[in-house]
């Protein structure tokens, strides 16, 4: 099994490089967002100085924000949200751009199986897919939930993006008073990231 760690951008590029260091005799399969991603530079710096395959993008918009990321070598790995990054068309454009610089694409997804629909049919037509993030395979809102068999999820065939929603099953999720996370530091009260 490859195992990816995922840093969340929640360290000093320092430190990240202490980490990844004492991670490269392990080699996993990526290791995701060093530090914050937003800073290009930096990110390219900590790629260059390991063997380990970055990944980023979760937090990275449109065509142009990646071919940021591929100039500046800061990733090989490139996770464009689908419902960020602007849609399967743009998202199958920042995989065209991947593929030149030889980097692969690997799909953000905490949304939902809507979100991993979308992922399986940009899968389907990209040569330079890696894995697809997913936190849910469908129970409890589309018609026929996905199935992973032994790692892998079949390709929906159904029109559209291959998903049904299931208006029964769904009719509990209407009308709720659900909201975002607030995550605080316990000490100072700030503002912190998950």
């Amino acid at each position: 099994m490859d195992i990816g760690i995922d840093f969340h951008g929640a360290i000093s590029p320092a430190t990240a490089k202490l980490l990844i260091k004492g991670f490269e005799p392990y080699s996993p399969m990526f290791i995701e967002e060093p530090c914050q991603a937003q800073n290009h530079e930096v990110m390219a710096e900590i790629a260059r100085g390991t063997h380990l395959p970055i990944a980023t993008g979760e937090r990275v918009f449109t065509k142009w924000g990646f071919l940021d990321v591929l100039q500046k070598r800061a990733a090989t790995i490139l996770q464009p949200d689908l419902c960020h990054a602007g849609g399967i068309t743009e998202a199958r454009l920042i995989a065209g751009m991947a593929e030149a610089y030889y980097a692969t694409v690997a799909p953000h997804n905490p949304m939902g199986p809507i979100s991993l629909a979308c992922g399986l049919q940009l899968a389907g037509c990209i040569p330079n897919f890696l894995i697809q993030e997913q936190v849910s395979l469908g129970d409890g809102y589309i018609k026929n939930p996905f199935k992973v068999r032994e790692g892998y999820i079949d390709m929906p065939t159904a029109p559209g993006l291959g998903v049904e929603l299931d208006d029964n099953a769904m009719a509990d999720k209407f009308g709720h008073d659900w909201k975002n996370q607030e995550s605080y530091d316990a000490e100072d009260g700030s503002v912190v990231d998950w």
